[in-house]
């Protein structure tokens, strides 16, 4: 075989092994018993280390150098160039980090996983501290190894295996205009909405069964495929597994389903680019969702462009009243438009409104690059976090469950993961402008519930794309720019301080 044969046939198997750990991940956040934890540690840090082996295996760099020769790269066609140039990616990457390292960085995460979920629930700190530092600590030398490699800073160095191409430098551009934007624009929304009707509160119970039934039904009018995925429960929800078995994830309150339902619609939208990626590349690199910031776009799209339109409002009230037997004026499509679109300073990010949402971002981004820097000693993480709430959202945490603890990102390992969260809202409303300007039936379609039209568009545009292309270029092949924030302004300007 040639050398790119043999560097396909070497990163299948790496997708088999990776495939293997998603459904492990999925198991460890949601069905397995507490004692197992150890365990599983030790299988997903054994599996890991193969899959660092596959990729290190000394064959691989010389694949990688033949394959790259002028002569053998005329030889591949547009998508085989970009797999090549992916797979380069992947074992630069990877392969920056000893195997010792990953496997003790797999086994911390998994420890301070299970750690935070009593921690959580405890509001207790102090129990996480100490699996939180060593998650830390690795991160910190998994940081370096990649940016010795790499030629970055120890933080872009994280966020470039996150957001291909993101650095800290265009995060804080992005980010300072919009943490200049937001004070005063919030508090003219929160004026307007003051002065408009009240809100009418939906009271409970709802029960667990009658709202998983609701979920199922959005799930499959957004075009989830069921027999290649599944809903489950899990204390954060998230969308993860493998291949052609995209499981995701969601919490229920049984006082109130609204936040369970976008939720619902979020995961979906990350599970629908998952379901829409190229088939026949999807063991391979190139076949895999460009990033992140883009992968969040999917899931905004989804939950807070369509999901929380006017059209899409009077399509779900009805359906809502009729699931759990509502009556009254609570119920209607305006109320529920309203109930949807409210502005408030809250304490929870999972729960945050569109307009407060990048403050919460904002603030983990800065602290992170501060702890990881050692200029925030962890010790001082919850002062630290609620100050910044105060400062950027406006309200302070009266515990640490409300307050740091409330998000797994960190003890999972996730740095340098926050700011892609905002990065693509603002991607998601650059692509939905384009998709409704492109495609007259989608906001008529999403008036009756079908969401084909805009799915459709989706996976022609974005999702079929996998890595072929950068963001930037994805973003101005399909919209005729690249990342552009004024267009999230808009967007919020429109909605918040425009609409009737």
């Amino acid at each position: 075989m040639s050398a790119y044969q043999n560097l396909e046939e070497r990163f299948r198997r790496i997708r088999d092994l990776e495939n293997a750990l998603g459904i492990l991940d999925w198991d460890h956040q949601t069905m397995m018993p507490a004692a197992a934890g150890p365990g599983r540690a030790e299988a997903m840090a054994t599996l890991e280390v193969l899959k660092h082996e596959q990729l290190s295996d000394p064959r691989v760099a010389d694949w990688l150098d033949a394959a790259e020769e002028p002569a053998a790269i005329a030889g591949l066609d547009a998508w085989q160039q970009a797999n090549l140039r992916e797979m380069r990616r992947r074992h630069t990457h990877d392969t920056a980090v000893p195997a010792d390292l990953i496997a003790a960085d797999t086994r911390a995460v998994s420890a301070s996983e299970l750690t935070w979920r009593g921690a959580r629930r405890d509001d207790d700190f102090a129990a996480l501290l100490p699996a939180l530092k060593e998650v830390l600590r690795l991160r910190r030398e998994i940081a370096a190894a990649k940016a010795a490699r790499l030629g970055l800073a120890p933080y872009d160095a994280l966020l470039d295996g996150y957001e291909p191409g993101g650095r800290a430098a265009r995060i804080d551009d992005l980010f300072d205009d919009l943490a200049a934007f937001l004070p005063d624009f919030t508090r003219a929304v929160l004026d307007r909405q003051a002065r408009g009707p009240d809100v009418l509160a939906i009271n409970g119970p709802f029960p667990v069964d009658t709202q998983r039934g609701l979920g199922l039904t959005l799930m499959e009018k957004a075009g989830f495929d069921f027999s290649r995925g599944r809903l489950d429960v899990s204390a954060h929800p998230f969308c993860g597994g493998a291949d052609d078995d995209v499981r995701l994830t969601t919490r229920y309150d049984e006082d109130d389903f609204t936040s369970c339902t976008m939720a619902v619609l979020h995961e979906t939208g990350h599970a629908l680019y998952e379901q829409g990626r190229p088939r026949d590349w999807l063991a391979q690199p190139v076949g895999d969702a460009r990033g992140m910031a883009l992968h969040e776009s999917q899931s905004l799209i989804v939950e807070m462009q369509a999901g929380r339109s006017p059209q899409f409002m009077a399509f779900l009230a009805p359906l809502m009243r009729e699931t759990f037997s509502g009556s009254g004026p609570a119920w209607e499509p305006d109320n529920l438009r309203r109930l949807y679109t409210r502005v408030e300073r809250g304490l929870i990010r999972v729960d945050a409104d569109e307009v407060t949402y990048p403050g919460h971002i904002i603030l983990r981004y800065r602290l992170e690059r501060a702890m990881l820097a050692g200029d925030l000693a962890l010790e001082d993480l919850p002062g630290a976090w609620n100050d910044g709430m105060e400062e950027l959202v406006g309200v302070r945490p009266p515990n640490d469950r409300l307050g740091c603890l409330q998000d797994v990102h960190w003890p999972a390992g996730a740095w340098g993961y926050f700011p892609t969260y905002t990065v693509g809202a603002m991607t998601a409303a650059q692509l939905f402008e384009a998709a409704c300007r492109e495609v007259p039936e989608l906001i008529p379609g999403l008036g009756r519930g079908d969401f084909g039209p805009l799915v459709g568009w989706l996976r022609r545009q974005v999702h079929a794309r996998g890595s072929l292309l950068s963001t930037d270029e994805l973003l101005t092949a399909v919209t005729g720019r690249p990342l552009d924030a004024t267009v999230f302004k808009d967007h919020l300007r429109t909605r918040y301080l425009e609409r009737d």
